[in-house]
Formats: C-alpha cells, structure tokens, sequence
C-alpha cells in the first residue's frame, strides 16, 4: 500500500486507557497489528498505554502485549510484531495524576515529529470516564486529540447527561467518537447496502410487507472474568441501549440521501426519536443459574444477564411492526442474527395461514444472508414445499479484504469520519427508551445454561424467536 492509500499520513499517537485489560489484549492491540501489516497506519506512530497498575516496565508491558497477540492473530509474522512492540510504551495514571503520562506524551511526540494526531482511546468503566476527562483536560492532552469513548456511555439517562456535559467541558462533539463496534461489522454496513442498493427489497421495507423484525444476539460465553463488569452494568446497559438498539436503527433508518457522516447521523437519529420508550410490561430480564457463583459476583446479586424485549418505531414506514430484541450470557449458541418476518400473502390461491417467507441476515465478519420462502415441490402434484436462497459474499467476494470492526473503526477515527459513531443526540435518545424499565425494572427470572433464556420469554413474539426453533 502507498503512502497516498493510508487513512492518514499524520504522524498519530495513541493513548490507551485500559491497556492491561480484556479488550485492549483481544481487539485493540491485534486491531493495530493488522492494520500496521496491511500498510494503513501512518509512516510515524507509537503508542502509550495508561492504567492505575504497572506491569513493572516497559518490556513487562510488551511482552503481554506479545502474549495477546499470539492468542488472538493467527499465523503472527514476527517483524510486524516486532515493529509494534517496538512503538510501546506504558505511564501509570489515575483521575488525580496524569503528570508523568503528559511528560511520557509530550517525549514521544517530539520523536515523531510536529502535528501529531493524538488518539486517546478510554476503556474504562463508565463511572471512571468523567474523571478521566477531567485530567486530560488539565494536562492538556485534548489538544490534537480524538477521544474514543467506550460502551455503556453512563448506566442511565442521569449519569450520560452528567457524563456528556463533562466531555463537553473539555472536548468539542467533533473530537469525540463513541464506538459502539456492532458498527463497524462488515455485516451491518452490509444490510444497508442490500436495502438501498436493491430495488429487490427497498419498496418491501415496510410495515406493508414485514410483520415483524428481530434482532437476537445471543452468547454462549458466560462470565469470562468479567463479573465484576456486570454487576455493574447487567445485560442492558451492556447491550441493549447500545448494540441491539444501534441493529435496530440499521435495519428501521430512512434513506439518508447520501453516505456521509451528517446524512446518516441524522437519519439514525430521526429513527431513534420515533422509538417508543420501553413498556416494562414487554420486557423479560433473566439471570442463568451459577451466575452468582462467578468470581466478582455478589452471592444475593439480581443483576440481569438476559434481556428480551418488544420496541415500537412509530413513524409511517414501522407503525405496529413490532421488533423484538433478545440477548444474553451463557445461552444456547453466539449469533448475531437479524429476522425480517414478512406478511402472509393476500392471495388465497393456495390457502391460508402459510409459513412466513422470511429474511434473515448473520451478521458476521462475513455478512451472509438467506431468504426462506416456499416453492412448488418437484413432481405431479401442485404442493409447496419450503426452501432457501443463500448469499454468502465470502464465497461471491473471494479476493475481498474484509476488515474487523474495531480495525475499520480505527481507521475512521484516524480519518475523522464519524458515520459508524454514534452522535450526543442519538445516545440520550436511546437512555430516554430504556429508562422506563430502569425505572420500574422486572424481576430477573432463573434460566439454564445452554438454554436459550427464561421460559416467559419465548413466547414474546407472536410465532415465537426464529433462533431455537426447529434447529434454525
């Protein structure tokens, strides 16, 4: 790649908070290698991990970093982890002292030369980010600087509007970038092209044609060393009001006219208004059974790990299409998967009361689609049988280069580009839907492990989840 093809050229540093922990170890640090193997770093970067807790040294902190990367990238080539090694460093920080990190900044920056992009990525839990703030701003390392903010942006509407006018006081809206990584996948930037691009599904993309959509993300993973996380989040804040909600606006967004920041921001944000706040009534929460038994968990703790529930989008194109939402720990199978479940037809030629064409989207790295309807099965007779069309764009594509979601996010916040980030506007929108159930919150309800969620669940929507039935 040339030097012309990079998302910038502009010498950057990197400023992670969070350095030492679970994401940095399996999406930051291999996120950087790949891009720093397939040319799309600037020439001059380095990059300078933060935290409360030392590893000891330099060399300490870079041989956890080699570590994460040979768990996570297969086929690791040497040089390029070498080179990135190479470019690490690591300053103790907290809230109250940022001195040392600022004169750890202020050094590397000299060696890369003038106007260097300063990338200051917060992978800290959420009551930690204001004080974080703060202490950038008193060192004066907002300046050159693009924050990344990572999920939940607060625990509910009163802390996100304490946070944001934190943030404010510090940054411009333009210098901060929210990431919510569901995003950046291939997969969801996908579904919108197969709607707009496609005058096959378009004009269907309506409550005229589809009945019902899901969105149903669940996980087999439980805990993993992330308890402590959890009791201070639970499922919904974890997922809902940022994933699901943000599928969500992907699959119910208006034509936004064009493929720019402004366009689809707004168009995101219009959907978001429309969403009718949450009925606890329609939402089931759950916690699986041993949940309490994971390290960092309280032994009383009511803390949902499930989340199932019903939204309304109350505009022209959505009204009394319900969308249902579902998500959890320790579930039957990890997928990310989107159903639009279509109307029967209104022809009555081959009778009433016929399977649901549906389409359904797997919303991984490698964006797959199928279209479930019915057909004339081979033979004498005029009988339907059902059947399935597949688009694999993996198989169509087989020359792409597909990138993960926080490597494509990465390369936006070195570009400026804030399409896939979500803007001030939409997040409290999407705390002002879920704060009803904050508010008058059901009582988890026990699930197995392995299952797919508590029994009151399954039914929600009407012709029950597409994912656990029939093997699908």
């Amino acid at each position: 790649m040339t030097a012309s093809d990079r998302a910038s050229d502009r010498p950057c540093v990197f400023l992670l908070f969070g350095a030492r922990g679970d994401l940095a170890a399996r999406k930051l640090f291999p996120g950087l290698y790949r891009l720093s193997a397939a040319g799309r770093l600037p020439q001059d970067w380095a990059v300078i991990g933060s935290g409360r807790h030392s590893p000891g040294s330099d060399d300490d902190f870079r041989a956890e970093v080699l570590d994460g990367l040979r768990d996570s990238v297969d086929d690791l080539d040497d040089d390029v982890a070498r080179d990135l090694l190479d470019r690490l460093s690591f300053v103790t920080s907290d809230a109250e002292d940022g001195v040392d990190l600022a004169a750890r900044v202020r050094e590397v920056e000299e060696g890369l030369g003038g106007d260097v992009l300063r990338v200051v990525y917060l992978s800290v839990p959420p009551t930690a980010m204001s004080g974080m703030v703060g202490m950038l701003g008193r060192e004066g390392l907002d300046e050159r600087a693009r924050l990344v903010i990572e999920k939940p942006f607060g625990l509910d509407l009163e802390s996100f509007g304490e946070l944001d006018r934190d943030v404010h006081e510090v940054f411009d809206e333009e210098q901060v970038f929210r990431i919510d990584h569901f995003l950046g996948k291939e997969a969801v930037q996908n579904l919108l092209a197969l709607r707009f691009a496609n005058a096959l599904f378009e004009p269907a993309w309506d409550r005229n044609s589809i009945a019902s959509v899901q969105v149903d993300v669940p996980e087999t993973l439980a805990m993993e060393g992330r308890g402590s996380f959890y009791e201070s989040t639970g499922a919904l804040r974890d997922m809902v009001s940022t994933h699901l909600f943000q599928i969500l606006g992907a699959v119910a967004i208006e034509d936004p006219g064009e493929w720019s920041a402004d366009a689809v921001r707004r168009a995101r944000a219009a959907v978001f208004e429309d969403v009718r706040p949450l009925d606890p009534a329609r939402v089931v929460l759950g916690q699986y059974d041993g949940y309490r038994d994971e390290e960092d968990v309280d032994e009383d703790s009511t803390v949902e790990t499930f989340v199932a529930l019903e939204a309304w989008v109350d505009n022209d194109r959505w009204r009394d299409v319900p969308f249902h939402l579902r998500t959890g720990k320790a579930m039957a199978e990890t997928r990310r998967t989107v159903t639009l479940r279509f109307r029967e037809p209104e022809s009555a030629v081959f009778g009433d009361h016929l399977a649901p064409d549906e389409l359904v989207l797997e919303l991984t790295d490698e964006a797959q689609v199928r279209v479930d309807l019915l057909g004339k099965r081979p033979g004498p007779e005029m009988e339907l049988a059902p059947a399935t069309m597949h688009l694999d764009l993996a198989e169509e594509l087989p020359d792409a280069e597909p990138l993960e979601a926080y490597e494509r996010l990465l390369l936006d916040v070195l570009e400026g580009d804030h399409t896939l980030f979500a803007h001030a506007d939409e997040t409290r929108r999407l705390w002002e839907v879920c704060q009803p159930v904050l508010d008058d919150r059901p009582e988890p309800e026990p699930y197995d492990s392995g299952s797919w969620g508590p029994a009151a669940a399954l039914d929600l929507p009407e012709g029950g989840w597409r994912l656990g039935r029939h093997g699908q």
